[in-house]
């Protein structure tokens, strides 16, 4: 594979045969797999540094919910035996160490221009090719636009009520300084209790002079139980890695968690109690497993949210703090679980106050704190925000992108976004999506499906070079169908009725269209699915020479 030529001349243009937006693992898992298969290519991505998300999501305690082996590559047998991974859950600081060290393995950094965004890609009709462009003032043409965008990577944007009015410095952990941030002795406002805030708080706790944080949802929120890893326990894993990669793209959640094929009704109240209490003890994704109707069955999932109802009784000393902090009103799982550690400990602390703005909605902030409804004034020394994301399709709709006739992708999704299988969109030829929006991405160990999406691109790139075809494009039926099916399959499960407020829906962005974005069906009908489609000769998909 030739490189591409390096952006220094911002007024010649780059052609390369794909253009890749983001390096985190999509784009470092493509940069590999292009080079492998004679593609030129060349990737952007706004950070300082390769990651993605884990570039960006530097707050303290960041963290992945899946387990280090099988959060990674299993693309190269020798990258995964020499990585030595030391925590059973990965850090940010260890997850960016990893992707900076395939960046360098694979000498991917030079088809990597860093701390450059895309701003607009527009497909030329008269050429068959996209026209990238760039913050800095580059211009790509390549026939494939791969988007590499991330499912989290845009913050929703911030909807406080009298936050502009604030005067003291504003922290998002989206966004966190690279430096990082002492709150020694602080008064510290935390605004937000979803995964990052999860993660944040108990850490900005261990430092504030006084935390006070500020909750609008309960979460469900499972204790990690994170560990420094056995050596023996690495080596048995090394040893047998090929068939635990193996064994991970056999199960629907794209990783091994020991899930139990029992229901929860089938066995004894002790039973189930006792199920329970092992996984909780256990800690981390594998509680999910417990049952195998959790999330089918009403019933069973009003036995699990008991269950951790109750332990919230049991770690939280202050009734009403720990009744603040039950969740109540949509099924365990129907919101993005979240894995902690030291959630509930953490409102134990004389320096830590929650505000349960359902009990005392917020007035607004000040330009020294906030204003509750009831009158009560705080003030604070600093503010963080843990506010979450434009998810899905916010890093799309911050680009122009435009397909055939100049129809920008806003217009093509202003219902929602339409793909087929995931992969593309009716109208933007050779624009592939990787592990995003009708995928199984956040509902599965993403590298997972990611490294599924990245094959699957190549495959069909291959195919239309072995065979002389200029395009691929999803048809409007097609798409249309793949929509309601991912409706269907959520609507088997319990996954709606979380709907309000769930990012998985879009509804945690005022006015934002509505639709089930993230395929429920898991990784391995995803796979059998689009064997299909392909065997069928690419069955909803247009390809013309």
């Amino acid at each position: 594979m030739t490189s591409a030529p390096a952006a220094t001349d911002h007024s010649t243009p780059i052609e390369v045969d794909a253009v890749v937006v983001g390096a985190g693992f999509s784009g470092l898992h493509l940069l590999w797999k292009l080079r492998k298969h004679g593609y030129t290519a060349i990737a952007f991505d706004k950070g300082k540094e390769v990651g993605g998300t884990w570039h960006w999501n530097r707050y303290p305690g960041a963290r992945c919910d899946v387990d280090s082996h099988d959060y990674s590559f299993g693309f190269d047998e020798e990258l995964e035996q020499e990585w030595e991974w030391t925590e059973r859950y990965p850090s940010q600081p260890e997850l960016q160490a990893y992707l900076s060290h395939v960046a360098d393995r694979f000498d991917l950094r030079r088809d990597i221009r860093l701390e450059t965004a895309v701003t607009e890609a527009h497909f030329d009709e008269n050429t068959q090719k996209w026209i990238v462009r760039t913050d800095s003032g580059d211009t790509c043409i390549a026939t494939f636009c791969l988007m590499a965008v991330g499912c989290l990577s845009v913050p929703k944007d911030v909807d406080v009520p009298g936050l502009e009015d604030y005067t003291g410095p504003i922290h998002r952990t989206s966004s966190w300084p690279e430096d990082g941030v002492d709150f020694s002795g602080l008064r510290v406002a935390a605004v937000g209790t979803g995964s990052s805030g999860v993660q944040a708080i108990p850490e900005i706790a261990k430092q504030a002079g006084r935390l006070t944080v500020l909750q609008r949802t309960a979460n469900f929120v499972i204790p990690a139980r994170n560990h420094e890893l056995d050596p023996a326990y690495v080596a048995d894993i090394k040893a047998n890695y090929r068939e635990r990669r193996r064994l991970s793209r056999s199960l629907p959640a794209g990783c091994i968690r020991d899930d139990n094929p029992k229901t929860a009704f089938e066995v004894s109240d002790e039973e189930r109690r006792a199920e329970f209490e092992k996984r909780w003890e256990g800690g981390g994704i594998a509680f999910l497993g417990a049952y195998s109707d959790l999330m089918v069955d009403q019933k069973a999932n009003d036995a699990v949210s008991d269950f951790i109802r109750s332990k919230i009784d049991e770690i939280v000393t202050d009734p009403d703090t720990a009744d603040s902090l039950k969740p109540y009103g949509y099924p365990m799982g129907a919101k993005r679980p979240v894995v902690g550690t030291d959630w509930y400990e953490t409102f134990n602390r004389d320096n830590v106050e929650l505000v349960d703005l359902r009990k005392r909605p917020l007035d607004r902030f000040t330009d020294k704190g906030m204003r509750l409804a009831d009158g009560t004034e705080y003030e604070f020394d600093a503010v963080v925000l843990a506010t979450g994301f434009d998810a899905f399709t916010g890093a799309f709709t911050s680009m122009d992108i435009r397909g055939r006739g100049g129809r920008t992708l806003t217009d093509a999704w202003s219902e929602g976004p339409k793909t087929h299988l995931g992969l593309g969109t009716a109208g933007f030829p050779n624009m592939f999506i990787i592990a995003n929006v009708g995928s199984p991405s956040v509902l599965a160990n993403m590298v997972t499906a990611i490294e599924q999406h990245v094959e699957w691109t190549i495959e069909t790139m291959d195919h239309m070079r072995d065979n002389g075809f200029t395009t691929i494009e999803a048809t409007e039926d097609a798409q249309e169908a793949w929509v309601q099916t991912v409706e269907e399959i959520a609507d088997t499960t319990l996954w709606p009725q979380g709907q309000s407020g769930s990012w998985y829906r879009g509804a945690n962005i005022d006015g934002k269209p509505q639709i089930f974005m993230p395929y429920a069906g898991g990784i391995v009908l995803y796979e059998e699915t689009w064997n299909e489609v392909r065997d069928a000769g690419y069955k909803g998909f247009v390809l013309q020479p």
